[in-house]
Parts: C-alpha cells; structure tokens; sequence
C-alpha cells in the first residue's frame, strides 16, 4: 500500500476500527487511493481519509454557528472586542462547548476579532472599539464531546461604504463558489480554483500565506490550496475540512501581483500592507 500501512484480509477487521470486515468497509476506498498514487497524485496517508463521527462534529458545529448567530444579534457600535470575546465564552460554555482558541498554544483569549484591515487573528482587546463603517471579522472554534468545529463570519457596523460592502459581498460569494465546487475524488485545487476566480474576476486578490485545516477529533492537516498542481491531494467521501483561512480568501483592492494586497505571513493579526480593507468567511 502507497502509506505502508496496513492491508487486511478481505475478511478481517478494516483497519479503520469500524468492526465491519474490510471488503464492506475501506477496502475498494484504498483500491482507488492506491490507483491515484500509481497514476502520479499525490494522496494522503489514510489515516486523515478514516471515516469520522459526522453527528459529533455537527454537534460541535451546531454551537459554533449558533453562537456566531448571537453575536450577529448584538454586535453594535460602541462595543469592545473584549466584549465580543466574552459573548462568545458565555455563550459557548453555557451550551456545553469548551471555546477551542481559549489557551491554545497560550492564546488568551475565546475568540479571533480582525476589524477593517487586520486580515485575520487579531487578539480582542478593551481598546478595539467597534465605529459606524466597520467591518470586523468574528472567527471561533468550538469542542463538544472532543470534536471541533470552526467557522468565521463578517459583521458590518451600521452603514459601511460601498467598497468594504462590495468586498465582503465577494467574499462570500467566493466561498459559495467554492463549495459548489466540491464533489468527491476531484483534485483539492478545484475549490481553491473556484475561489480565487470569483474574487480575481471583481478585481480583488487573495492572501496566501496561510492554510486551511481539519476538524474532528483533532484540528490539524493543515494544507494550503492555492495554486496547487492538478493532481494534488484529492476530495475523497467522509473526508471534513474546515473552509478557514485561504479557503475563505481575505481579498484587498489591488491585483494579486501588488505587495500591498499580501499580508505579512507568520505576525499575529497581520495587516494589508496599504491599510486596506480585508474580508474573510469560513464555514463548515
């Protein structure tokens, strides 16, 4: 097998831990991922393709956009982004989430808030207070039960000029392109195709220097997607990703050869370069 790792008999336990006999579970699945290895694709070690709990995650995510729902119900002008961080903490915690950003790698705060042209991973604060015109990123994960979700969303403050407008409108647009895009077996670089088209056809241009990642148990597999070769990794059934970072393109008005539309990759919550305004959605 291309990963090395185990091929039962047709008639023993599937590797995977199902309990069901390896000929009904993954055994024509391997078959096809060893065909797509042999024929020059890259494909992942089994273990990231191993069926999930999907109703685990849907649990987890039904807090997750839930409590996005509540802020979308009270964010306004005037708040702080602390406050924002607490909404989300109360809100997670008290429908039995645990806020997954909260001390992850020492990361103190429940939430990521990234207003105007902070294009992701900005820390809330008692002094980032939301004005009339802005655009703030809200971005969360969720742990129930021991599986993760994640999924961001853009709030526009009151009345927002039409350029921050017409980018958050792309931007999400481009996520809906991009899950249409979907379909099991296609190489990931379809979705990222999909994306970058719809927002470089409207004249704004993607960040790239970061990657998506999974959920379930863990989230990890972290994979950049732009601008991959055709026969990279490929979507495979039961396979989950979260739609975060470039999945969810952060777009500036500038063509994607400008430096000023590319954030600086590794800083935490990263800036446009020209102060210009960035958007982002994420979804399950």
């Amino acid at each position: 097998m291309y990963d090395k790792g185990p091929v039962p008999g047709r008639n023993d336990a599937c590797w995977c831990g199902s309990g069901k006999k390896y000929k009904k579970c993954h055994s024509a699945f391997d078959e096809r991922l060893e065909r797509l290895w042999e024929e020059g694709w890259e494909v992942l070690p089994r273990t990231l393709y191993k069926t999930p709990d999907i109703e685990g995650i849907k649990r987890s995510a039904a807090i997750n956009v839930a409590v996005l729902d509540y802020v979308g119900e009270h964010i306004a002008a005037g708040m702080t982004t602390n406050q924002i961080d607490q909404m989300i903490y109360d809100y997670t915690v008290e429908h039995g989430g645990t806020p997954a950003d909260l001390n992850y790698e020492g990361y103190p705060k429940s939430v990521c808030t990234s207003i105007n042209d902070v294009v992701c991973h900005g820390i809330p604060c008692d002094t980032d207070v939301l004005h009339e015109g802005d655009i703030i990123n809200v971005d969360c994960s969720t742990i129930l039960d021991g599986y993760f979700s994640d999924s961001s969303r853009m709030f526009c403050i009151g009345e927002v000029s039409a350029e921050r407008q017409r980018l958050v409108d792309v931007t999400r647009a481009s996520v809906e392109a991009g899950l249409a895009a979907v379909k099991p077996w296609l190489p990931l670089s379809v979705m990222a195709e999909a994306v970058q088209k719809t927002v470089e056809d409207a004249g704004f241009s993607v960040v790239r220097e970061y990657g998506g990642h999974g959920i379930g148990k863990k989230s990890s597999t972290r994979i950049r997607l732009w601008a991959l070769p055709p026969r990279r990794p490929t979507w495979t059934p039961s396979w989950c990703r979260a739609w975060s970072l470039p999945s969810s393109p952060w777009s500036t008005p500038e063509r994607p050869t400008s430096r000023s539309a590319r954030a600086m990759a590794g800083a935490c919550a990263p800036r446009t370069a020209a102060i210009r305004p960035s958007a982002r959605y994420s979804s399950l």
